[in-house]
């Protein structure tokens, strides 16, 4: 059974017709398909699509994003990847199976493979914590990338979540330290890294995982640092204007794009990723192939350089860096005052200078 979103009801009515035309013997009087007329609907369905999709506002793509038959990382993993081997536990406390992780073949060539799994049954969403990791789901994928990173293997994250998991076990075994933990190995990470949005992008939850080289994202994803919901519930104390909280975070694909917070911009079929999932499989094939030869004859130091200029370079201007080209240190430029005030401090000579004055100031004051 297909599930159609709220503004997709002239969608489900004209799918609803085709599936009659193309079952006569249910209808009484008729004994033969209409091809002709099951055409001129499947047009008319596609021309709605095209219409309804390249005009969704931030709140209707959030909704495609967490649509229930897109596909997951699963479904990506089983079929971009070969001889996938599953690797379980951080070693520390036990299993997340919220995070599926292990080490494949693309193309013939080693990959360690990491997504975030939401399920696609009500049991399995259950199961898989319906995509939010806990503590140990992090250490899992800090204890593989420190592994990957050791045998020269690069990294493709799959990223869908709606946050990290903030339940009371979570905290007390240390949630927000292992998140943190995640994304500092990320950045130290010398092989390349590559995080692909295919649902929801989701606060800490995502970014632990998406501090990469490149971070990509689905045309009908999402990346913010908080849901809509959860946006307009803190500003507006009214969770009804998730619309509002929507378009001011600037969560979708284009925005994050022409704010050069992420790479690259996936296309998807016409009416979400769910429609067509071949193609979207040979879309996202197409991505990962280019962006491993990018990396291909890059040294560990390139690299690692290339992830940090590229987040140093997010959000800032010429005003605050010496060198855009090169960001592999940054610093900050200084005024003229500043930098007097600091040689004059810094001179052993002016120092002594101060210290006789101090010691003729105190003696003035005591004899006084």
């Amino acid at each position: 059974m297909k599930n159609y979103l709220n503004f997709e009801t002239d969608i489900k009515n004209l799918e609803s017709e085709i599936d009659k035309l193309k079952d006569p013997y249910n209808e009484d009087g008729l004994s033969e398909v209409d091809t002709k007329k099951i055409s001129d609907t499947q047009q008319e369905i596609d021309k709605k699509l095209k219409d309804i999709y390249s005009n969704l506002d931030p709140w209707q793509t959030t909704l495609v994003a967490r649509h229930e038959d897109r596909p997951k990382a699963k479904f990506f993993i089983d079929n971009l990847f070969q001889d996938f081997i599953p690797l379980s536990g951080d070693r520390f406390y036990g299993e997340d199976k919220s995070v599926l992780a292990g080490f494949a073949k693309f193309n013939e060539n080693s990959v360690l493979v990491i997504g975030q799994e939401k399920g696609d049954s009500l049991e399995t969403r259950i199961d898989r914590n319906f995509g939010m990791m806990r503590p140990e789901g992090y250490r899992k994928t800090i204890r593989l990338m420190r592994l990957a990173n050791k045998f020269n293997i690069p990294i493709i994250s799959f990223i869908d979540t709606p946050g990290a998991y903030p339940g009371v076990g979570a905290e007390e075994r240390g949630q927000a330290e292992a998140i943190a933990k995640s994304i500092e190995c990320c950045m130290e990470l010398s092989v390349p890294t590559f995080s692909i949005i295919i649902g929801e992008g989701g606060s800490g939850g995502a970014i632990a995982l998406a501090s990469s080289n490149k971070v990509i994202m689905l045309e009908n994803s999402i990346y913010s640092v908080i849901s809509p919901e959860g946006c307009a519930t803190i500003l507006w104390r009214d969770p009804k204007k998730t619309l509002d909280a929507a378009e001011a975070m600037k969560l979708s694909s284009k925005d994050l794009l022409n704010l050069k917070v992420i790479d690259e911009i996936i296309p998807e079929p016409v009416g979400g990723a769910h429609r067509d999932r071949d193609l979207i499989l040979e879309n996202v094939r197409s991505s990962i192939e280019n962006n491993l030869n990018e990396f291909l004859n890059m040294t560990g130091e390139q690299v690692l350089n290339h992830r940090k200029n590229k987040f140093l370079t997010i959000g800032r201007n010429k005003g605050f860096v010496s060198q855009l080209d090169d960001l592999s240190s940054l610093s900050m430029k200084k005024n003229k005052i500043n930098i007097l005030i600091e040689n004059f401090f810094t001179s052993k000579i002016n120092i002594g200078v101060i210290f006789l004055v101090v010691i003729l100031i105190g003696c003035l004051i005591f004899y006084l």
